[in-house]
């Protein structure tokens, strides 16, 4: 079990995710942005982002370079889920749009593991 932080400017597609993560015993929080999303990791940092790359105010790209520059979150695991994966370089790992459960599930079990094998 870990605390996920779920970004998507699409409240459809947060809800999607969101009850996923919570089946699997997972607690999430979400966010609507990059920025929302960097406030709510000031706030209490997650084990794990699972983020939109095409957001408005901030997107996944901006988000994910910001949290690899700062110290205090760089070793957060993120999983970038899009329509656009290729933007995801610098993620820790992507999943293309529309996604598996299983997949999902799978890649997100993964980097909580290694997040925790890293600290």
């Amino acid at each position: 079990m870990g605390r996920i932080l779920v970004v998507d400017d699409e409240p459809d597609l947060r809800f999607i995710l969101r009850r996923i993560l919570i089946r699997a015993g997972h607690d999430v929080v979400e966010a609507g942005d990059g920025a929302a999303a960097l406030t709510s990791v000031d706030e209490s940092p997650p084990d794990l982002v699972v983020t939109d790359m095409m957001m408005p105010v901030m997107g996944g790209v901006e988000l994910i370079r910001r949290l690899h520059a700062d110290p205090a979150t760089a070793a957060i695991p993120i999983l970038a889920v899009s329509g656009d994966w290729q933007l995801a370089v610098d993620a820790d790992a992507a999943l293309a749009k529309p996604y598996q459960r299983a997949e999902l599930l799978m890649l997100a079990e993964g980097l909580l593991r290694k997040g925790r094998e890293g600290r």
